[in-house]
């Protein structure tokens, strides 16, 4: 049976930002499950994002930031099959998004492996860890990885995070109908686009979903780095409203004598214990974050600084990078509305959670990049020649990629 969308609207609940309650607590699964990732990039990540491009890298080429850039994920689950066989599925946005009437959810078609002779070429380095804030790194830092001694395309051991939970995000091996976006439609979010208002997706695989969002994309992060007298690095930030904790990553390098290869490959988080990856990279719900922040796994929200070990840049010379999350809030609905009894029964029809995190990136210690040597939140000045230092993208992409095994690793790292 069929219901309006009038009434899906207005029995939609919001669920207080956590939406572990949707999951944990109903009696059965939902027929459809949806996902929202709302993301604003800034800094030099800004230049691969959305609309960032060539405009983005004059920005930073004359000195200046490019405009930080609204990035959207769109991902639709269902366990039903499309009747006709050709599922279709359209997500209705408000005006203020800016992507015209609706943008269309793509079902991926699978495809059959080609066979292909990819060589995989064992890495020669070294990975460094580091983590925490500090002038200096406390004893027993590094953790030291020697690639060469480990199996072709085996990731180091323990090198991910165990204590931060890995979503089960909607996906095409959790649903029997899967829809995606972006897709080839040509659209992408704006660097002005909005999200509060009437959304609705219909599709000819799930029941059709309707709610109205209240929180916007994030505010920018806008960082800074400079060296200290010690050796090490002074991280600045300011503050973005919404932000439920902030994380830092660096990962470096050192080259070696000749070629581009990497030497060794430095990895610094700033957690105050050696948590990397997993989860630390998504989206995290508030709760979780909550969680990671009593335990110094991620910074509070009041944070806006971090020092990182002189020990770090004296490892990495040549390149440092740095990336920059301040996870945010988060919206869930459901149709029906969980009873307030606990003991009843609850077969949701479908659930929706939309997350927000804000992230910059920025490269340390290197002249004519935003966020580069300003401890007070300035630009740097012009520069005045093109960075001697090149190959960033192949030498860092493809060095971590490579060492860790990753398909295609060894690319230009874009």
């Amino acid at each position: 049976m069929r219901v309006r969308t009038g009434y899906l609207a207005s029995a939609g609940v919001l669920l207080c930002g956590v939406a572990v309650g949707v999951f944990a607590q109903q009696s059965s699964a939902p027929v459809a499950r949806y996902e929202m990732r709302a993301e604003t990039m800034s800094g030099f990540g800004a230049m691969g994002a959305g609309g960032g491009g060539m405009g983005a890298a004059m920005a930073m080429a004359m000195g200046g930031s490019p405009r930080a850039q609204h990035m959207l994920w769109l991902d639709l689950g269902s366990s039903r099959a499309a009747a006709d066989g050709k599922p279709k599925a359209e997500h209705f946005m408000p005006a203020g998004a800016k992507l015209g009437k609706s943008v269309l959810l793509k079902t991926p078609v699978t495809k059959p492996a080609e066979p292909g002779n990819a060589e995989f070429q064992r890495p020669k380095g070294r990975m460094l860890i580091f983590w925490g804030c500090g002038e200096h790194a406390p004893k027993g830092q590094p953790v030291v990885i020697d690639f060469s001694k480990l199996a072709a395309g085996q990731v180091p051991p323990g090198l991910w995070s165990t204590a931060v939970p890995v979503d089960r995000w909607v996906s095409p091996a959790s649903s029997k109908t899967y829809g995606t976006w972006p897709s080839d439609d040509g659209k992408s979010a704006k660097p002005d686009s909005a999200l509060p208002g009437a959304h609705r997706i219909v599709s000819n695989y799930a029941p059709e979903l309707s709610f109205s969002l209240t929180r916007d994309f994030m505010g920018p992060l806008n960082a800074s780095s400079s060296a200290i007298g010690s050796g090490a690095t002074l991280l600045r930030w300011g503050a973005v409203a919404e932000a439920t904790g902030y994380y830092a990553m660096i990962i470096g390098g050192k080259q070696a004598p000749k070629g581009q290869d990497m030497a060794d490959i430095v990895w610094w988080s700033s957690s105050a214990t050696r948590q990397f990856g997993g989860g630390l990279s998504d989206w995290l719900a508030p709760s979780t974050v909550a969680r990671l922040v009593a335990d110094k796994t991620v910074m509070s929200p009041q944070t806006t600084t971090c020092t990182v070990p002189a020990e770090v840049k004296a490892a990495a010379p040549d390149y440092m990078y740095g990336t920059l999350h301040a996870y945010g809030p988060e919206e869930g609905f459901a149709y029906p509305p969980r009873p307030a009894d606990p003991k009843a029964k609850w077969v949701p029809e479908w659930t929706a959670r939309i997350r927000h995190r804000s992230t910059t990136g920025f490269l340390v210690g290197v002249e004519g990049f935003p966020g580069a040597n300003s401890a007070t939140g300035q630009e740097p000045p012009k520069p005045q020649c093109k960075p001697k230092k090149k190959g960033l993208g192949g030498l860092l992409g493809g060095a971590v990629g490579g060492a860790l095994g990753i398909p295609g690793g060894s690319g230009d790292g874009c």
